[in-house]
């Protein structure tokens, strides 16, 4: 049978029905994705020696005969050991498999073999522990010894080496693919033919080719990521939204009334806006600013100059509590210009003049009759129509999935008129990442913090200095301020936890973990550590209305400490609590700790962070949260240490692991830009390469970018 790119690896010799379910696991169908399916890793075993050349603790490959293999149990532990002699022409060394009854029926007396492994020493002398090996056959062509040997991403039942396997037998085929990227850009960025590119990524020949065919896909995925965002906003721009004029005097007199002065930024920030809102090209920004820098006074001035022009306005957060905020807030900051504000999310419909039932709301919203509506993602619901929305706000972005954003901006407008689209983040992004996974979006970045604000003070606390800690923040509940407790999810034991993987956790146990975890603290802080402080808890399993009354209760000073789930990560505003105490603060990713921290630290007294980790060290992350000195340099460091994919739900996207890892590479990233932009200066719809046009339709359809 002939082999072809769309030929299923069922089809594949010694592959069948078995390997293929768990193939598809990988997501692995057909040869063609098998072929793209890249290692992450190499095991160096070129360096070929002879057995009286070996030293303990090195890793060779040794070339020789079997003249012994035998099985055998050990007496306590009942393990199989598989024991072989090889045998060159400078001596012989044994070599010893764990549990792996396969390899006596695979390998046979007098065979010649290839052996990659390290050399250790035992109570019997030096033996090879578990190498990889082959049977040498007359080509030499070595597959899982002798040379960079790949390891794969592999899953339950698929090692690396059956992968290995299965590719060797699909490489005839890569000759069918072919190259879609032209040749002046290939000799310019000095990049391999994509058919070599692909042989080399899989067996290269060196380190060196290795590197070059890497360099080759990474950047034809961040190239195809390129054209994607760059023709995304391009198409954008050939719409017509609506324009709103500027409105210098209405502008002014908000801002004068303000009980603070904007900062520089922020003023840049809002003139990008409004200028933005006064053009007829729908607006696509997104608004990056540290914790606390003011991002909702600027979509408080974008929402006012859009609903006094006769216009509707949607703001939506990814969380009730959050939404609550913003309708209490706003509402407050634009009550003197008699506004119809409105609030919808899954438990309550409200404007500020009184409450109305679901459907009340909905004809309001769908008559014009509401300026400005804030909420969940009920706002996104079938039953919402706007009459004339011209701006949709998007809170906390970060905190949607990549998929749900996309699908926010897809739906979150009005159907006559494209909208003029604002996300806001507190999360900074990475120079690099804005250029790829927000290419499609201009960007406005606050990294002033408004006046009077103190350095909020992070100190990792160890086991040793708990009790130290604890009297710290009594003595500053007595000066009269407030306290957040943050409890990570209660991790599951062992044998549960690989149970549960199989099952995939669910969200309902993993709200339960929270809950527990809560409740514990809750407990012991209560009863044991704080029994003179008023003490109070939220977690996911309270009613809205309960939710709102704990928030309420704290934001009054009625409650000294709120002990709570990640609920609160986003938003909330209470300028008294000045302590921000993390239990299991290496539970937690460092946007998510970054974003904890800014909930303190939001008026002029002085504010602390404590990070308490589960084991009592102070890992990478904590210490970057320690000494950073703004959000933005800290996210440079998280993509150092955790690397793009689990920032801002990436890993959800679809997007390649190649481009994932070269993310944090500026130069490759702004050479794709760079020819993704000159080419579609060219050749805006790419007819001229009907090749990159497909090739483009089918990544296209695989990632899932706002």
């Amino acid at each position: 049978m002939k082999l072809t790119l769309n030929t299923p690896l069922s089809l594949l010799p010694r592959i069948g029905e078995k390997y293929f379910k768990k193939f598809h696991k990988l997501g692995l169908n057909t040869i063609q994705d098998l072929i793209y399916h890249f290692p992450h890793r190499y095991d160096d075993f070129s360096k070929i020696i002879t057995i009286n050349q070996l030293k303990t603790g090195q890793t060779a490959t040794v070339q020789g005969k079997i003249i012994d293999i035998n099985q055998s149990h050990t007496f306590r532990r009942r393990i199989l050991l598989t024991e072989a002699l090889i045998q060159d022409k400078t001596g012989s060394i044994k070599v010893i498999w764990f549990n792996q009854p396969f390899i006596s029926r695979t390998l046979k007396l007098n065979t010649m073999i290839s052996l990659s492994g390290k050399l250790k020493i035992g109570s019997q002398g030096h033996y090879i522990s578990n190498p990889s090996y082959e049977i040498i056959k007359f080509n030499k062509d070595f597959t899982h010894t002798a040379g960079l040997v790949p390891v794969y991403p592999e899953t339950a039942g698929i090692t690396s080496r059956v992968i290995r396997y299965a590719i060797k037998l699909s490489f005839p085929v890569i000759k069918e693919i072919k190259d879609f990227l032209l040749l002046e850009i290939r000799k310019r960025q000095n990049l391999l033919f994509l058919p070599k590119a692909l042989k080399e990524i899989h067996f290269p020949k060196n380190k060196n080719l290795a590197e070059k065919a890497r360099k080759r896909l990474a950047f034809d995925e961040l190239f195809l990521i390129q054209l994607s965002a760059i023709k995304q906003k391009r198409t954008l721009e050939q719409q017509n939204a609506y324009s709103i004029k500027f409105n210098k005097k209405l502008v002014q007199n908000f801002v004068n009334q303000l009980p603070f002065e904007l900062t520089n930024g922020q003023k840049i920030a809002s003139w990008e806006i409004l200028k933005d809102l006064s053009r007829q090209i729908p607006m696509n920004r997104l608004l990056n600013g540290d914790v606390g820098s003011g991002k909702t006074i600027i979509a408080a001035i974008a929402a006012l100059e859009t609903a006094k022009a006769g216009y509707q306005v949607a703001i939506m957060a990814p969380t009730e509590i959050l939404a609550q905020q913003h309708f209490r807030e706003i509402g407050k900051l634009l009550k003197k210009y008699k506004l119809n504000i409105g609030l919808l999310t899954r438990s309550e419909n409200n404007t500020q003049n009184k409450k109305l039932n679901k459907k009340e709301l909905l004809n309001k919203i769908s008559n014009g009759n509401i300026d400005i509506l804030i909420g969940t993602h009920a706002l996104i619901q079938k039953t919402v129509k706007f009459k004339n929305l011209a701006l949709a706000i998007i809170d906390e972005q970060h905190r949607f999935g990549v998929k749900q954003r996309a699908f926010l901006q897809k739906n979150l407008k009005n159907k006559a008129q494209p909208s003029h689209f604002l996300t806001l983040t507190a999360t900074p992004i990475p120079r690099t990442l804005c250029l790829t996974i927000y290419g499609d979006l201009d960007i406005s970045l606050l990294k002033e913090m408004p006046k009077n604000r103190q350095k909020i003070i992070t100190k990792i606390v160890p086991p040793t200095k708990r009790r130290q800690a604890y009297e710290f923040i009594r003595k500053e509940v007595k000066k009269g301020h407030q306290v957040f407790v943050i409890c990570p999810r209660i991790e599951f034991k062992k044998d549960e936890e690989s149970d549960l993987k199989q099952t995939q956790i669910s969200a309902a146990k993993l709200l339960w973990s929270e809950v527990k975890a809560v409740k514990q603290e809750y407990e012991k802080l209560n009863k044991e550590i704080f029994p003179d402080l008023k003490i109070a808890m939220l977690h996911g399993k309270l009613k809205s209305k309960e939710k709102q009354q704990v928030m309420q209760n704290f934001k009054n000073k009625k409650t000294d400490v709120l002990v709570s789930t990640s609920v609160v990560e986003v938003g909330i505003d209470i300028p008294n609590a000045t302590i921000m105490m993390i239990e299991g603060a290496d539970r937690f990713g460092l946007a998510q700790l970054y974003q904890f921290r800014g909930r303190v630290g939001r008026s002029k007294y002085q504010s602390y962070c404590f990070l308490f980790s589960v084991s009592g060290d102070s890992n990478s992350r904590l210490l970057a949260l320690e000494k950073c000195k703004n959000g933005f340099e800290l996210a440079e460091k998280d993509l150092q240490i955790r690397g793009p994919g689990e920032l801002y739900g990436v890993r959800q996207s679809g997007l390649p692991d190649l481009a994932m890892a070269n993310l944090g590479n500026i130069k490759l990233v702004e050479q794709t830009r760079k020819e993704a932009n000159d080419l579609l200066d060219q050749d805006p719809e790419l007819k001229n390469n009907p090749l990159l046009q497909q090739k483009l339709a089918q990544f296209q359809s695989t990632i899932h970018f706002e």
